[in-house]
């Protein structure tokens, strides 16, 4: 069966069930077959379905690992470990130190690397001393056709991909977790605080604060799908396009302007290209994406 399905980070898309439940039943055996387990959860989409997935299969024999780190915001942690409490998922928060990292800090085309370097480190050492067998994480299909440095660091500790593995897409494993009534199912993507910064501008814990405080401004207003891009004087705000007439709005403009001169920009844009996922890539010299990380 062929299903349309909608979910609000992108446009309706075609679904074949048959072919997911294949899948699925794929994932499950893949999943009973690593013994304990710790999933890297994040509270997204992918790693909240793979937790899931992952404690449906294996039960109290998995682990959900989130880094309580500065570059995830406080809503999400929030929300992440709700959802974990919810769906009676075991769950535990630890603190990463990426910001201790110089490579991190400086904030070029690798940082995402050093960023799960640091988490994949840290729970390896807890997968040794808890006994545990594997490390896994949400990486999935679509993930493969875009720039993620991350994924090199998973590689380089060994860590597994079920929903890769059993070829699950975005959009599956979102009609996935709205089958199982999880209500993550549609929430947008988010990627980290430090994504938000423009290449080659120091990571620190005020630039995040900024960051955070802005995004958390929109929300307030009312805004669904948006980014605050720190460009050091200058704020460029990215708004989804269905949302954009209402951010034109002279009032709401002015409100933006308010806000952002508030928290010490001189200068508040909005981006007319609307929402895009990754447009900081855009600064980046094309040689540096593909550079391999020594």
């Amino acid at each position: 069966m062929t299903v349309k399905f909608t979910a609000t980070s992108g446009p309706v898309n075609m679904v074949n069930m048959s072919d997911v439940a294949a899948k699925t039943a794929l994932l499950q055996t893949h999943l009973r077959s690593l013994g304990h387990v710790l999933v890297a959860y994040s509270g997204g989409v992918d790693s909240a379905y793979l937790a899931w997935a992952a404690h449906q299969a294996l039960g109290a024999n998995m682990l959900a690992i989130i880094a309580d780190s500065p570059s995830l915001a406080r809503t999400q942690l929030a929300d992440a470990i709700a959802f974990a409490r919810e769906q009676a998922i075991p769950l535990e928060v630890v603190a990463t130190s990426e910001l201790n990292r110089p490579e991190y800090v400086r904030n070029d085309a690798q940082r995402c690397f050093f960023c799960k370097d640091e988490l994949f480190t840290l729970m390896e050492e807890l997968r040794v001393a808890r006994g545990f067998d594997a490390i896994s994480y949400g990486v999935n299909l679509d993930d493969q056709g875009d720039f993620r440095p991350g994924q090199k660091a998973a590689t380089a500790h060994h860590v597994v991909a079920p929903l890769l593995d059993a070829g699950l897409s975005k959009e599956e494993i979102r009609a996935l977790a709205r089958g199982a009534g999880l209500r993550i199912w549609n929430k947008p993507a988010s990627a980290c605080l430090s994504s938000r910064i423009e290449p080659g501008r120091p990571v620190t814990r005020e630039v995040l604060d900024v960051v955070e405080k802005g995004e958390d401004a929109l929300r307030g207003l009312g805004f669904q799908q948006f980014r605050v891009r720190h460009h050091g004087e200058i704020v460029r705000i990215e708004i989804a396009r269905e949302e954009l007439e209402r951010a034109l709005d002279p009032a709401m403009a002015a409100e933006f302007t308010r806000i952002f001169k508030g928290l010490g920009f001189k200068f508040v844009t909005l981006d007319l290209e609307g929402f895009r996922s990754g447009s900081m890539n855009a600064l980046l010299p094309a040689e540096d994406l593909f550079r391999q990380t020594g």
